[in-house]
């Protein structure tokens, strides 16, 4: 059975599918995101912080305007942008049996560069009050200035289509641990 013809967003595993309500409180919250570009049948990763705008149902990041991001986006401007989370992982007798933990939200979607001065001002602004709650806008930092966003990219992801999974156990599943506990320093 091919998936070609189906939805981008339908989640195979219906029964850890979460709804749109779940979607947005995880976008607002996560930690960072990864989107992938394409040059022609060439795809690319790009790992970033962003700023989800519930109003728009659009995502902003930032970057340089040069280099990968910025000219796959002015290419081709269709995008898939992701932000997961793990939690604990999930021993079992079987290798094939074991598990892990997660959270996450796939996003498909058309990104932009910025080009308007007052929507990247509110790009960045949105990033900022994520990422540096405690900072205040023009005490503890300077404004953002036309001068800056001449060397700054403002991406903003529009929201096609999205969906959001979750697998969690029960707290006492035997031997569950989290990676961190068992990662060894190289």
């Amino acid at each position: 059975m091919t998936t070609s013809n189906q939805p981008l967003n339908k989640i195979r595993r219906s029964d850890r599918a979460k709804d749109d309500a779940w979607i947005r409180k995880f976008l607002l919250y996560g930690e960072v995101g990864t989107m992938a570009t394409a040059n022609g049948k060439q795809p690319f990763l790009v790992t970033r912080n962003y700023a989800y705008d519930d109003e728009r149902n659009a995502i902003y990041m930032h970057g340089a305007k040069k280099g990968r991001t910025f000219d796959n986006v002015k290419t081709n401007d269709k995008v898939c942008f992701s932000v997961s989370e793990m939690g604990r992982l999930l021993p079992a007798d079987e290798a094939l049996e074991v598990g892990v933990e997660y959270a996450g939200v796939i996003v498909f979607g058309r990104a932009a560069v910025v080009e308007d001065e007052a929507e990247a001002t509110h790009g960045l602004r949105l990033l900022m009050s994520k990422y540096f709650p405690h900072l205040e806008y023009g005490a503890d930092y300077a404004p953002i200035t036309p001068e800056g966003l001449k060397i700054t990219a403002v991406f903003r992801i529009d929201i096609e289509c999205w969906s959001g999974k979750e697998k969690k156990v029960e707290d006492d599943f035997p031997g569950a641990f989290y990676y961190k506990d068992v990662a060894h320093e190289a």
